[in-house]
């Protein structure tokens, strides 16, 4: 069985920062992209952050709202990805999810998603 698991979510005021873990764990071959998304209230879930797999070179990119302030790593080592977020605006508010393209065995390669978690940013 593969899992996305995230972790890292919180409330904090404006200005201030978090870090979002979200760690792959299972009966798993490879691990490739990983990528960040949110779902605001009211609003359809966007990408916030990508990150390439080792063998792609490890290229980021970033939605234009969070370019400066975000910044997507990943430890291959420990199957995990990072999301560390700077300077907080209360438009940040939303859930954040985490999803891998992951080769599981017995299962191909195939996108998982995290549970979601909660990032509550107040003025």
């Amino acid at each position: 069985q593969v899992q996305l698991v995230e972790s890292g979510g919180g409330s904090v005021q404006a200005g201030e920062s978090l870090r979002l873990s979200c760690r792959a764990s299972g009966d798993i071959l490879s691990v490739g992209d990983f990528a960040f998304y949110r779902e605001r209230p009211g609003m359809e879930r966007e990408e916030v952050a990508f990150i390439q797999s080792p063998i792609s070179g490890e290229n980021t990119r970033y939605a234009d709202s969070v370019k400066g302030r975000f910044t997507i790593s990943r430890d291959n080592s420990k199957r995990t990805a990072y999301l560390q977020m700077t300077n907080l605006e209360t438009e940040d508010t939303a859930v954040y999810y985490c999803k891998s393209e992951i080769w599981g065995d017995g299962l191909g390669w195939r996108d998982f998603w995290g549970q979601g978690t909660q990032v509550t940013v107040s003025a």
